[in-house]
């Protein structure tokens, strides 16, 4: 038995290569540059192994990372457990009322015949149904930046303009 790369288990034909090499590995004696950019906020201080990496800044330096950090999108700020919850309800209202534009629809496709085409009342409908998804995708992506309150008035907003009446007024059964 050989010793060595051969051994390995995630090892093919060729991975001697030298075109196969990323970028140039630092030597394993040189030790690594320290981080200018690496500036603690006020009143926070490192400690422990790797902590004297870690520069106290003065204010200017705080603040001029920090308005990199908010340039290059870094702005918007975490949910948490509370506003994932939300998010999933108001995203399963939304989902509950797709479903419910297309039972409500489809209850009322015998009616509609009388007052437009069956083409143009299609088209409606499964708009009428993408609607709560596009409101939803719209409003996620929308309000990426926007305070976590903005984002919910908007889903409450579009949860309450975009009820699925024919669902409501026909049931599911029909009268």
């Amino acid at each position: 038995m050989t010793a060595g790369r051969d051994d390995d288990a995630l090892t093919w034909e060729g991975d001697d290569d030298p075109t196969l090499d990323v970028g140039a590995t630092p030597p394993p004696d040189a030790e690594p540059e320290p981080d200018a950019t690496k500036v603690l906020p006020e009143g926070f201080t490192a400690v422990g192994k790797g902590s004297e990496e870690f520069a106290k800044g003065t204010d200017a330096d705080e603040t001029a990372v920090l308005a990199d950090r908010e340039t290059a999108g870094g702005a918007s700020a975490s949910l948490g457990n509370a506003g994932l919850i939300g998010l999933g309800v108001l995203g399963g209202i939304y989902l509950l009322y797709a479903i419910g534009w297309i039972v409500g629809g489809l209850r009322l496709r015998g009616t509609a015949q009388f007052l437009v085409s069956p083409i143009a009342y299609d088209v409606a409908m499964w708009l009428a149904a993408a609607t709560p998804i596009i409101w939803f995708a719209a409003v996620y992506l929308l309000t990426r930046t926007s305070p976590v309150w903005m984002r919910f008035a908007w889903l409450a907003a579009g949860a309450l303009l975009l009820i699925p009446w024919p669902f409501i007024m026909m049931g599911a059964i029909g009268r």
